[in-house]
């Protein structure tokens, strides 16, 4: 939701000090584009952190593997069997996975550091997040191309929807109800907008 909060918490503040709509347009773009940026690059270099650190113990495992097989295999055989494996069952798992070193090396950091079974591309990452924050961080803008005089009105109320969207999809990866989490969403993001809106009515009474 973070990639709608920017551009209309942006919108309202300058709506608020009443700024003219070219310059709207101008400076949120720039915005738009700037904070698109440096959050792509953000996760960019996060997640070539996580690969580096994957590709690290990645490297460890395979030596280990080639160093000390059976120690290794002993690994495989105490985890299985702490997941309800026993007997034949039991030594089936463990020679199917340590046949391969690939899929030996893949279950070692799954199961001993929690590690998903690959990493995500950092370029991949990065593009998606910008082209999420760009896509979503239009909302508030668009209506400001048509230079109507219910602009900002409707840059709220589309971007309400947006939050309330945003929010019911997250709740998949939680365990609030949809309804919730959207309402959740729409209200911090509206509470953050109007908090930027009363700082420009402010300053532009300053200004004057």
């Amino acid at each position: 939701s973070i990639v709608v909060f920017v551009p209309i918490i942006f919108v309202s503040g300058v709506a608020g000090a009443e700024l003219s709509t070219a310059v709207i347009l101008i400076l949120g773009f720039a915005n738009l584009v700037a904070d698109g940026f440096s959050m792509a690059a953000s996760n960019f270099l996060g997640t070539r952190a996580e690969l580096d650190d994957y590709r690290r113990l990645e490297k460890i495992e395979y030596r280990h593997i080639e160093q000390f097989p059976e120690g290794e295999r002993e690994e495989i055989r105490q985890i299985y069997s702490e997941k309800g494996f026993d007997g034949e069952d039991l030594e089936r798992a463990v020679e199917l996975i340590t046949s391969d070193n690939e899929r030996w090396v893949k279950t070692m950091l799954a199961e001993e550091y929690g590690l998903p079974s690959e990493i995500r591309s950092p370029i991949k990452a990065a593009l998606a997040t910008f082209a999420a924050f760009c896509i979503c961080g239009l909302v508030p803008l668009v209506p400001y191309l048509f230079d109507s005089k219910n602009s900002f009105t409707i840059a709220c109320a589309a971007t309400g929807i947006t939050f309330f969207l945003i929010g019911s999809v997250k709740s998949r990866w939680s365990t609030s109800s949809w309804f919730r989490s959207a309402m959740e969403t729409l209200l911090v993001g509206s509470l953050a907008a109007a908090l930027s809106y009363a700082v420009g009515v402010l300053l532009k009474g300053i200004g004057g």
